[in-house]
């Protein structure tokens, strides 16, 4: 089921990228995915949230991103499940670490390479996390992960993308 599920993520987020490359599966760890995208020389460490809500306008998920072309190592992106609120910040809690995130729209991010590095290790040893900020309609967008296998997807995330150099 998981195994699909990613698939599916997989997918989707194949038909939004403006990039024609090819992806291969690295694995399955847990709740997390690893990927490769060769054309663009891109790998990423991949979750969806624990439950999602109906009629979704797109797939909310978690990311570890490595471009080795445009030096970017271990930047984590998320996809909210709904819009965020302007204004609204977006703190990412890892079991009892919280962070706040950079956030539009639809996305949240870690506000600088060292936040990025600080969330990797916080995501490499928890147990939970979560995404949480106010919808555009006001109420609580909150998307939780289980970390369980994050630590190695998002290894082998950064070792093939190291390689791939």
């Amino acid at each position: 089921m998981i195994m699909l599920r990613l698939l599916f993520l997989l997918v989707s987020i194949e038909l939004a990228s403006p990039v024609a490359a090819q992806r291969q599966s690295l694995g399955i760890f847990g709740q997390w995915g690893a990927f490769q995208e060769s054309g663009a020389n891109r790998c990423f460490a991949l979750a969806e949230p624990m439950r999602q809500g109906r009629n979704l306008q797109w797939k909310p998920f978690a990311s570890i991103g490595y471009w080795p072309g445009r030096d970017a190592r271990g930047q984590v992106h998320f996809r909210l499940s709904r819009m965020k609120r302007r204004g609204s910040i977006v703190l990412l809690r890892i079991d009892d670490k919280t962070f706040q995130l950079a956030g539009g729209g639809i996305n949240a991010w870690a506000p600088d390479a060292r936040a990025d590095a600080e969330i990797v290790t916080a995501m490499r040893s928890g147990i939970g996390m979560s995404v949480e900020t106010r919808s555009e309609r006001g109420g609580l967008i909150r998307d939780s992960y289980q970390l369980r296998g994050a630590a190695t997807a998002i290894d082998a995330a950064a070792i093939a993308c190291a390689s791939a150099r």
